[in-house]
């Protein structure tokens, strides 16, 4: 049988691309743009494999994995995302994803992911299948950073559009959350890793790769 995929990413021009470049091979069901909307349709439609970005309004990848997986435990999810961060990376293998793969991931290449996943097999861009290996051994991967290990997940979605240089009324709106509550989480942040304010939040966020 055809495998049936959900693709959820922000960027409408990405579901686009990800439709011609696996179209032909798969059954591309449905999509989505932010976390409410993709958990509402992933359980209705209940795909075979889910395509999930990692950065999404509304909460994160991580929020439509953890919600899925409660009410539909069957689906797996491959993560496709811009990041290569090992915190990234782990926080949704740990989540209950079967794969993660970078955005500069071919289309036939993403296509045999999709299959193999679908399969019930693991699949990851080489580098970042290191940084699993590191962490179900107790080590820290390159590049996972103690301080940011001890930031919740929704300290950390703050923190990397912050950095990003987004208002705090902006950040507000993409994670569905009120301006004084980022404004919370950012004060959490900078108690944590010990910065003064928000210029010095953006730059330890760049010179981290997270923005």
């Amino acid at each position: 049988m055809t495998v049936r995929v959900f693709v959820v990413d922000d960027h409408a021009v990405v579901r686009s691309g990800v439709r011609a470049e696996v179209g032909a091979g798969v059954d591309v069901v449905g999509e989505a743009g932010d976390v409410a909307s993709a958990v509402a349709g992933i359980r209705a439609l209940e795909p075979d494999v889910v395509l999930l970005d990692v950065h999404l309004p509304g909460g994160g990848g991580l929020a439509v994995l953890e919600s899925v997986r409660v009410t539909h435990p069957e689906v797996r999810f491959l993560a496709l995302s811009v990041s290569d961060v090992a915190a990234d990376v782990i926080a949704v293998i740990r989540g209950g994803a079967r794969g993660y793969l970078t955005k500069a991931v071919t289309g036939p290449e993403l296509l045999d992911a999709i299959l193999r996943v679908a399969a019930g097999d693991a699949c990851f861009s080489p580098r970042l299948a290191g940084f699993v290996l590191d962490a179900f051994r107790g080590e820290a991967p390159p590049g996972l950073d103690p301080d940011l290990n001890r930031l919740t997940r929704r300290e950390r979605d703050v923190l990397r559009l912050v950095g990003a240089g987004y208002t705090y009324k902006e950040i507000g709106a993409r994670l569905s959350i009120s301006a004084r509550t980022v404004e919370t989480h950012t004060a959490a942040v900078l108690r944590k890793l010990q910065l003064s304010n928000r210029r010095e939040l953006s730059r330890w966020a760049t010179d981290r790769h997270l923005v």
